[in-house]
């Protein structure tokens, strides 16, 4: 199946009724020019009973891993590798386009198996580098271009709401813009009806009131079913109106992403619109055009983190005080570690270690607690390897545009930005804008530990040959870290 014919697919729902009211419909004088005409729509593959353990034909998509698929699948690494005996002894990410058979246990109810969008599109990646948010804002009729917000501790234009928002949880701004075109038209429609420039996600919850938080709850629940996907663990989810739904197997994680955010908003009949090809896509293909005309694959196969040390300097002494925990905010994955300086006073305390390049790069950003170091060196966070690192206090900040070395200093750890019950730095990575999972088949690995997770978040360890290090927010032998010391060893 082509990927053009993709995005125009009919929906089809298992063991579900039609869907019906759709949202409001943008009036003649703010309707835009339409991008895209829907050509004849195909339709869409059954998913029917089967015996237990039968083989499908499925091929690999941009990011996809053993483990994400076994969960799929509802089978297991073993079982799939046994059916694929060509697979690599050692796999990270699959190669896009790689075709494998995967034994499959069936499961009732699956949910549509129409793919919105491609995962190029979902993250701050590659195709948003030349996406400007404020020409978009203001060159269309809508009242987003007005909501102004306070986000951040500082009042922000809407554009500068919207691009800390897509920089902080790494989702594409084309990505926001659009649902909140197609929850309120906040995009095209000059005036807002009823309390929509409030609510412009269509969220209508006082705790999540005006753009940076309705945003806020965008991403978050963006972020859970992307990576939840990812890796294998978004098995099911309830619509509102409590209907289970279970994502066909052979979805995309952006479509996953989308099928997850609308669950928490709508009940059945709206949903089943919002996922199909006169919802979401809909809305999309006018404003934007064909999203898999832009696509690409942005993970690569067998990807591979490039050396990285330990953020700080060769020889000292920190703590290691988090295991696998968020990335950013309280969404998935459970992609960042923390460390803490020496200290002899517990709190936030004023600290004058240094926070150390793990990489040799140059600065992409720099302010507002966070330095990011791109490893690629074109300076831009949204291509190739990025160290993301926060908590990381003004006073000596290395500045944007630095290059800078392996083991250069690059600011002093602290409790600045966000909640913090103590003085570290916070550090985590992403490639062509997607975040990575601290454990896993590309795994955390600083100064040839390796990380691992525990049964809750910011539980875990950081392993090197027999040397285990186990996470802890009071500072213990076990928790200590060091490595290139004056004998050369780590303990």
């Amino acid at each position: 199946m082509s990927v053009h014919t993709r995005t125009v697919l009919f929906l089809f729902l298992l063991a579900v009724l039609a869907g019906c009211a759709a949202p409001a419909p943008v009036a003649d004088l703010a309707t835009p020019t339409p991008l895209f005409e829907m050509p004849e729509a195909t339709p869409l593959p059954v998913r029917s009973p089967h015996d237990p353990g039968a083989l499908f034909a499925y091929v690999a998509q941009t990011g996809d891993t053993l483990p994400a698929l076994a969960g799929h699948f509802n089978t297991t690494v073993e079982e799939i590798i046994a059916a694929n005996p060509d697979l690599p002894d050692q796999i990270t990410t699959l190669p896009p386009g790689y075709p494998l058979q995967i034994p499959a246990y069936y499961v009732p109810l699956t949910g549509s198996p129409f793919h919105i969008l491609p995962d190029s599109e979902f993250v701050n990646g590659p195709t948003a580098v030349d996406f400007n948010i404020e020409d978009e804002l203001l060159s269309r009729p809508g009242f987003l271009a007005e909501l102004a917000d306070f986000a951040y501790r500082r009042q922000r234009d809407p554009w500068d709401v919207i691009d800390i928002i897509a920089k902080n949880y790494s989702i594409h701004p084309r990505l926001l813009i659009t649902l909140m075109e197609y929850q309120t038209q906040a995009l095209t429609k000059p005036f807002p009806e009823g309390e929509q420039d409030v609510y412009p996600m269509g969220v209508e919850d006082p705790r999540y009131d005006g753009l940076f938080w309705q945003l806020i709850w965008a991403a978050e629940r963006l972020n859970d079913g992307y990576y939840g996907w990812r890796e294998g663990t978004l098995a099911d989810f309830e619509l509102a109106d409590g209907l289970l739904v279970r994502p066909d197997p052979w979805l995309n994680a952006a479509t996953a992403a989308l099928q997850y955010f609308f669950a928490g908003i709508y009940g059945q009949d709206d949903f089943d619109l919002a996922v199909g090809t006169e919802g979401f896509i809909e809305t999309y293909l006018q404003l934007w055009g064909d999203p898999y005309e832009r696509a690409i694959d942005h993970i690569p196969g067998s990807l591979q983190q490039p050396e990285m040390m330990l953020p700080f300097a060769a020889g000292s002494v920190w703590d290691f005080t988090a295991g696998p925990h968020y990335a950013w905010g309280t969404s998935l994955p459970w992609g960042a570690l923390d460390f803490a300086p020496p200290s002899e006073e517990s709190g936030c305390v004023l600290s004058n270690e240094w926070v150390t390049a793990p990489a040799a790069g140059v600065i992409a950003r720099s302010g507002e607690a966070t330095v990011v170091l791109d490893l690629d060196g074109d300076g831009d966070e949204r291509t190739g390897w990025v160290v993301f690192m926060f908590h990381i206090e003004e006073r000596n900040r290395i500045a944007q545009g630095t290059v800078v070395e392996l083991g250069d200093q690059l600011g002093h750890p602290s409790c600045e930005g966000g909640r913090s019950t103590g003085t570290h730095v916070h550090i985590a990575r992403r490639y062509n804008g997607e975040w990575l999972p601290s454990t896993g088949p590309l795994g955390f690995v600083l100064s040839g530990y390796v990380a691992g997770g525990g049964e809750v978040v910011y539980e875990g360890t950081l392993s090197r040959e027999s040397r285990v290090v186990r996470a802890s927010t009071v500072a213990t032998a076990e928790s200590r870290i060091s490595y290139g010391g004056p004998s050369g060893m780590d303990f």
